[in-house]
């Protein structure tokens, strides 16, 4: 049997962080995200439907060529019906604001978020630039203009 190799390349990230709380981590060796926790004064609650912008007290400085991408916690949409309503969002490389996640919630229940809540994960990607190349026409493929369930897979 062959093992399994996990190669890290660790990148430095430049990180303030206004609030209480510990700076986002990887909860296990194979996690891709990090939690995101809410830093707020006071508990917010959303209506049923309703969204809202939930500071994190957290500014990043990106490398260029890397993108970070708020997305929901699984846990939290499933059970509370939480999400993150652009989600992934994506902080671009070039934005030193606070981060903020964009929550809405979908469930017929009110839910209210307090300071440390977990409300997001945070994921570090590398990302390219396109240059568009103006063409005439695109090479023929099988499924050509097929949309959305044109493969015949479910």
């Amino acid at each position: 049997m062959i093992g399994a190799f996990l190669i890290f390349v660790d990148m430095n990230i430049r990180i303030v962080n206004q609030s209480p709380h510990e700076l986002p981590s990887y909860e296990t060796l194979a996690s891709a995200g990090m939690d995101l926790r809410a830093h707020t004064d006071t508990p917010v609650t959303l209506q049923p439907m309703e969204r809202g912008l939930i500071k994190t007290g957290l500014f990043i400085e990106l490398p260029v060529g890397v993108e970070a991408q708020v997305r929901p916690r699984s846990g939290l949409a499933l059970k509370k019906g939480i999400t993150v309503l652009n989600s992934p969002g994506t902080i671009d490389a070039d934005y030193r604001g606070e981060i903020g996640v964009i929550l809405i919630n979908l469930s017929n229940e009110p839910f209210t978020i307090n300071n440390g809540d977990r409300i997001a994960q945070l994921v570090i990607a590398k990302h390219e630039r396109a240059d568009w190349q103006q063409v005439e026409s695109l090479t023929e493929t099988e499924r050509g203009a097929g949309g959305f369930g044109s493969t015949g897979t479910a």
